[in-house]
């Protein structure tokens, strides 16, 4: 069968719920490719396959739904459940993501969730990284819609309106949406990957210095004072 053949029995229903399962597993901290399955369903909307409005519909809640369950895992799990997902997936949960991820909560704050939604490492963190800071669930929960939203609803338009564009070409060519946006992730992921490394580094070079001190603080209080002589008095 001709995989446009293919594509076009692909049941609606079915791509709407494998959307929103995606991308809500993503959310919830599961590392899965939720921005190219969005993409695809996107493009599947542009060909008359699919709904684009209830594409967007499905990404928007799963991406919603996802990051508050995320969220009510991490604030009962804490930050020792991170530690323990990092000894099970090093290269996803390692302790450079983590403290990448976390310098971004502290300097972006409740921003932080809107933002992570757009980058792909950090959008697994998100949700359970918040609740694990205790971030009050008010806030998160406006940067959790605001961000869902925007992403899903403006990925879903942008794809659906290139793709209505060039309709005859995506018709022979699909799969180079797929992999732009493959390459788009993994760009992404490499940049956040570099960053965890270089966080690494200063971490390191911050220990290395603080135990440097601390050794010298110590030798200085251990070593024995030098006794004062003091001169006989002339007779």
């Amino acid at each position: 069968m001709h995989i446009d053949a293919w594509i076009e029995g692909v049941p609606p229903g079915a791509v709407y719920a494998l959307v929103a399962l995606i991308i809500g597993l993503e959310s919830l901290g599961i590392p899965l490719p939720g921005e190219i399955a969005l993409v695809s369903a996107a493009l599947l909307s542009a060909r008359g396959v699919v709904s684009p409005i209830w594409v967007a519909v499905a990404a928007i809640l799963g991406a919603i739904i996802g990051d508050s369950i995320g969220y009510s895992i991490g604030r009962k799990g804490g930050k020792p459940l991170f530690e323990k997902l990092g000894r099970k997936f090093p290269k996803h949960f390692g302790p450079s993501h983590l403290a990448t991820a976390e310098r971004s909560f502290h300097k972006w704050g409740m921003w932080a969730v809107f933002f992570g939604r757009f980058i792909a490492l950090l959008r697994i963190f998100a949700g359970p990284l918040a609740g694990a800071l205790k971030m009050p669930y008010w806030k998160f929960l406006i940067a959790n819609v605001l961000g869902g939203v925007v992403w899903a609803g403006g990925t879903t338009l942008l794809v659906y309106q290139v793709g209505k564009v060039a309709e005859q070409w995506l018709s022979k060519f699909s799969w180079i949406g797929l992999l732009v946006a493959a390459a788009g992730g993994a760009l992404s992921a490499w940049l956040m990957k570099r960053r965890a490394a270089k966080t690494a580094k200063e971490h390191e070079a911050e220990d290395a210095a603080a135990q440097e001190a601390e050794e010298a603080q110590r030798t200085q209080a251990g070593s024995p004072a030098t006794p004062t002589i003091t001169a006989p008095a002339a007779d």
